[in-house]
């Protein structure tokens, strides 16, 4: 199991250029992958999106990728010596020629085109991508490695919750027959303090006890969450991405238990449904981030 949390950084230096991948996820319904390029390799985004979406299948994934000069070659600042001189002997020429002093300052000089120059540090899109591809996939081996620690803790966590909803479950189970009883005793009290003498063998007595021993009958749905439950623990337990399996799952389960607080006519069981609840509502909430 792998969280949807998780972040990975790399650097490796080739080629006289150093190239940095950040990579960080957070939990989303569906894979949203945003990619931010230097502005000459941004045609690689499509690429990195690609071997991306390879390694991860759930969750909002960032990349930053930078690409720089590095080390001595960083500095890539050029002056024309010779162009300046030239400049500064064609204001000398032209304040000769005018018959008026022109002055020129060393800010004049350096505005002047060509003097100050940058040298290219612009590189190919296919020289870049091997580099790109590698440190992209340096980062993500960092970020799987973090969401697999990060999911280790979810798997811990759903797994006790798992046992104390199944505890709640198995509680209500072994109530449930009493309920039957219970209204059978009820009902014969209540006929005894309205003064009615009617055998509990009657006809009418036996009908009523019937119809209310099937509208609170909970077999079929404690047979499907047991269902529901051993799918769970196998999704718990599962090395593949389920994040999506889960959701649906625990939804399911929350249907079901909604079903049988609906037909609990028994404080205590409803109470036992209430603490279900409570633990599936938690669940749910560690399920959002799963891979």
């Amino acid at each position: 199991m792998k969280s949807m949390t998780g972040f990975g950084r790399a650097e490796i230096v080739l080629g006289g250029r150093k190239f940095r991948a950040e990579v960080a996820s957070v939990n989303r319904k569906q894979t949203d992958i945003v990619v931010n390029l230097p502005r000459d390799l941004a045609e690689l985004e499509p690429q990195v999106r690609a071997l991306v979406g390879r390694a991860v299948s759930r969750g909002r994934i960032n990349v930053y990728l930078a690409c720089e000069v590095a080390g001595e070659q960083h500095g890539s600042l050029q002056v024309d010596h010779e162009l300046a001189k030239q400049y500064r002997d064609a204001l000398a020429d032209l304040s000769k020629e005018l018959g008026t002093e022109l002055s020129l300052t060393g800010t004049d000089l350096l505005r002047a085109p060509g003097v100050l120059t940058v040298a290219d540090t612009s590189i190919e899109v296919d020289a870049a991508w091997p580099a790109i591809e590698k440190v992209t996939r340096k980062a993500m081996t960092e970020l799987i490695k973090m969401r697999r620690a990060e999911g280790k803790h979810l798997q811990d966590d759903l797994g006790t919750r798992l046992s104390a909803l199944q505890a709640e479950v198995e509680a209500v189970k072994k109530l449930a027959p009493s309920v039957i009883d219970s209204h059978r005793a009820n009902l014969k009290r209540r006929l005894a303090d309205g003064g009615l003498e009617i055998d509990l063998a009657d006809e009418r007595i036996l009908k009523e006890i019937g119809l209310f021993s099937d509208r609170s009958d909970i077999s079929e749905e404690t047979t499907r969450l047991a269902s529901h439950f051993k799918q769970m623990a196998k999704y718990v337990k599962s090395k593949e991405p389920v994040g999506r399996a889960m959701d649906f799952l625990s939804q399911e389960m929350n249907r079901e238990l909604n079903t049988i607080g609906s037909k609990a006519n028994n404080a205590t069981i409803a109470q036992h449904i209430v603490n279900a609840k409570t633990e599936l509502e938690k669940m749910r909430e560690q399920v959002q981030n799963v891979e």
